[in-house]
């Protein structure tokens, strides 16, 4: 484990010196569970929009790092981060929507979201006894999901 997070940690560092970014990486987390927290001032550059060249780095660390070992656990990218407030917005948008339909009584939609997205809204409804979601059954990779009173 110690040595995909240190394979990770040098293709991260390889890729962003090879752009031309000043750049620190740090490994936060527990092992097995680590992230690379890029700390950079160009952190905008290397976010993107909504997370997407952020998205792309982890793609490209993690199929480095899977090259060396297929059996390698998945590495998670952030930089000053952005995806733990990202994953905070998400869960405090779900619980405001949930207050909504409690209120009202209608069921409402979220904006489509990728599966992890998704499993953050589920998490943070799924004690409430009054309120279930559901992904939309598409076949698409981002979907919405509905958050309706129980029956």
């Amino acid at each position: 484990m110690a040595n995909a997070i240190d394979d990770a940690k040098e293709a991260l560092t390889s890729m962003l010196e090879k752009l031309g970014f000043k750049f620190e990486v740090e490994v936060l987390g527990e092992s097995g569970h680590e992230t690379l927290n890029i700390v950079s001032e160009s952190s905008a550059l290397l976010i993107g929009k909504n997370g997407d060249r952020l998205d792309d780095l982890q793609y490209l660390v993690n199929r480095i790092v899977r090259g060396k070992d297929r059996d390698a656990p998945r590495v998670r990218v952030d930089c000053d981060g952005y995806r733990a407030q990202q994953e905070q917005r998400v869960a405090n948008k779900a619980l405001k929507l949930a207050d909504k339909v409690k209120d009202t009584g209608r069921e409402l939609w979220m904006n489509p979201m990728n599966s992890y997205h998704r499993r953050l809204v589920h998490n943070a409804l799924v004690d409430d006894p009054e309120i279930e979601t559901v992904s939309e059954e598409t076949d698409r990779r981002n979907k919405k999901i509905l958050i309706r009173p129980k029956s």
